[in-house]
């Protein structure tokens, strides 16, 4: 425990709620993989009488305090749901300004992803979105290709089911024939070189996955909060956490029944 509670020394106060939600951390139980369907923004917007682009830009803070508290629980990948293939149905206006926030965070914190030695990738249909944009995003996960740190991955103009298809697409081309195995189609999805998530969280209380990562979350634990993304913070990350940390993860087997109970 003192380990972990070193790696935030210096970001929270003594004393502060952060600490006693670190002290109850078990060390060997972090999960490798925690997903993030960021929900809430609009809502966020709407409550406080401002546009819905406030919100987004106010979602902004959440995404970095997520990325540093998994930096430093040591959490090997972090995959953000950031703007799905169905959102280019939202109005223009709305959809120009998401993409000039995403131009904007990418300028303002790719120091920040070396720094923490975090290797960035974007995942979907990168190619739907403006020159300039999947322009920056390239760069970013060029320049941060070679880091060993966190893997930040990013879905963009995604959708679980749309990857499911293009994984399909690929065995067709290959000339791939059946009986199909499942590691056929885990080896072509967009995240093949990562470990499926161990935690779902959703923020906003909404209870529904939203498309996203169908194929991964089989078995992932799934965390839903009440809390708006833009007030996301590092103790609602941390409760994440110790959430999963409950859970008897059996991966639909029967646990072993301990030798009081078949005694």
């Amino acid at each position: 425990m003192d380990q972990l509670t070193q790696q935030f020394q210096g970001v929270f106060d003594a004393g502060a709620p952060e600490y006693d939600l670190i002290a109850r951390l078990n060390p060997a139980r972090i999960p490798r993989h925690v997903a993030v369907i960021m929900d809430g923004n609009g809502r966020w917007a709407r409550q406080r009488m401002r546009p819905r682009v406030a919100g987004h830009r106010a979602g902004i803070e959440a995404v970095k305090a997520s990325v540093e508290t998994a930096v430093r629980l040591r959490i090997r990948c972090l995959t953000l749901y950031a703007f799905s293939a169905e959102n280019w149905q939202r109005p223009e206006k709305e959809v120009k300004t998401l993409m000039e926030l995403l131009e904007e965070y990418l300028q303002r914190e790719l120091n920040t992803l070396q720094k923490y030695d975090v290797r960035f990738r974007p995942v979907g249909h990168i190619e739907d979105l403006p020159e300039a944009v999947a322009g920056k995003l390239r760069f970013v996960e060029s320049e941060t290709e070679g880091n060993r740190g966190m893997n930040l991955t990013v879905a963009l103009s995604y959708s679980g089911r749309q990857e499911i298809v293009d994984a399909c697409s690929r065995l067709l081309e290959e000339g791939v024939r059946a009986p199909l195995e499942e590691k056929d189609i885990q080896s072509r999805l967009y995240t093949a070189n990562l470990p499926d998530p161990d935690l779902l969280v959703r923020t906003s209380g909404e209870m529904r996955v939203s498309n996203f990562l169908l194929w991964q979350i089989a078995y992932s634990e799934i965390y839903v909060t009440e809390v708006l993304w833009p007030d996301f913070r590092e103790t609602d990350f941390l409760k994440a956490i110790l959430a999963y940390q409950k859970r008897d993860r059996r991966f639909g087997a029967v646990p072993t029944p301990s030798l009081q109970e078949t005694g």
